[in-house]
């Protein structure tokens, strides 16, 4: 048998990255409108730049005054820890530009009559799953995701207090025979105060690195491929450094390019649009299959029409070359998912305010909590497929 080698890589950015700034802001609007009225419908796209915050989209529910979102979008950035003369949870300018959802949509995606709802949108949307992690994710993101996780966690503490929102990692892996077998080189790049230079902030940022990674797999990493912040210093970071806006991470909120996406942003998005519900729709479906043993991979396609409630197509593939038991697993998902647009949203329990803790570092591989957040991360239907 051959050894099939090759590198992958994959990357993560924090809750203080500029892009990720606005889609906590998108996400903290979805659950502000839900937590009032259930069946709320929200698009809501921000834009983050020096000292300045712009939301804009469409809306349909309870009435919620500006003043009040804007505290609220105060809080999400005092909370991610800007508090910085370029960008300061205090002293930024937010603008608000909400309106009305537009009757068109309205009209297609609404159930009246005979007529079940419709999708939010046309689109395809994707779901994975592998055994390479515990939590059956990809490795080079999950552990992407880790190191920063765990940095901006003593950030906050204030053990780590040199450091500041913005950053970033890359964690390139060795597969052999499709199996991570070790890390080659990792990239952490990240914001930190002035009074620390580049030597200091790698002494900060190694045991994090040692943390998230298996002994076994980190062993063999060399220290020449071990970069921290590569260009010498990242001191002016966040929105004052680079223009943020929501929906531009999807690959960071998936998979980390290990499986394909349909290129619909998840954040700012109430669960009607399928962007959002139907790819965590696909993500638990996969992820059961993976969990029951009968594959090591599992990729689900699901297809939409704009105001049509079921599924156009679903696509099954277990990378096995088993074509008769891809179909099975296909007729069985057929047979006890209901994969319509209100479907999906009560077997997930998907109207409820959970989403800003999706924002940042993934929206797939976390824990599902009591809040009912993460509830797509769930394995109890592994016996449908174990049958």
């Amino acid at each position: 048998m051959k050894s099939n080698k090759y590198l992958f890589t994959s990357e993560s950015v924090s809750e203080g990255h500029p892009d990720k700034v606005c889609d906590r802001i998108s996400d903290m609007v979805v659950d502000t409108y839900i937590d009032k009225e259930p069946n709320s419908r929200v698009a809501c796209e921000t834009l983050t730049t020096t000292n300045k915050v712009v939301l804009a989209g469409e809306t349909r529910g309870p009435d919620i005054k500006k003043d009040f979102l804007i505290q609220k979008v105060r809080e999400c950035i005092k909370d991610i820890g800007y508090e910085q003369k370029g960008f300061h949870w205090k002293n930024c300018d937010i603008d608000v530009h909400l309106h009305s959802q537009s009757s068109d949509i309205a009209m297609g995606v609404d159930s009246k009559g005979n007529k079940d709802e419709g999708a939010g949108d046309q689109g395809i949307m994707f779901g994975y799953a592998c055994d390479e992690t515990e939590v059956l994710m990809p490795a080079p993101i999950y552990y992407s995701h880790k190191i920063l996780e765990l940095m901006a966690l003593d950030r906050k503490k204030g053990i780590a207090d040199k450091l500041e929102p913005d950053s970033k990692s890359q964690v390139t892996m060795l597969y052999e025979n499709d199996k991570p077998s070790k890390v080659t080189s990792v990239v952490i790049s990240t914001q930190h105060s002035p009074e620390v230079g580049q030597k200091k902030v790698r002494e900060i940022v190694r045991p994090y690195l040692e943390k998230s990674i298996p002994k076994n797999l980190l062993s063999g990493l060399k220290e020449e491929e071990f970069y921290v912040n590569p260009t010498g210093q990242f001191i002016i970071g966040g929105p004052d450094g680079d223009t943020g806006l929501t929906g531009r991470k999807i690959i960071v909120d998936t998979y980390g390019g290990a499986a394909p996406h349909g290129g619909g942003a998840f954040s700012g998005k109430d669960p009607t649009k399928v962007d959002r519900s139907a790819a965590y729709a696909a993500r638990y479906v996969a992820k059961n299959v993976v969990s029951s043993k009968i594959a090591k991979k599992c990729l689900i396609q699901l297809a939409y029409a704009i105001g049509v409630s079921k599924p156009l197509s679903i696509y099954v593939n277990l990378f096995d070359g088993d074509v008769e038991k891809s179909k099975h697993v296909e007729k069985l998902i057929k047979d006890n998912f209901d994969l319509s647009p209100r479907g999906i949203r009560e077997m997930l329990s998907l109207n409820r305010p959970i989403y800003q803790s999706t924002s940042a570092y993934g929206h797939f591989g976390r824990k599902p909590s009591s809040d009912g957040s993460f509830s797509w991360e769930k394995t109890d239907k592994t016996t449908i497929f174990k049958k």
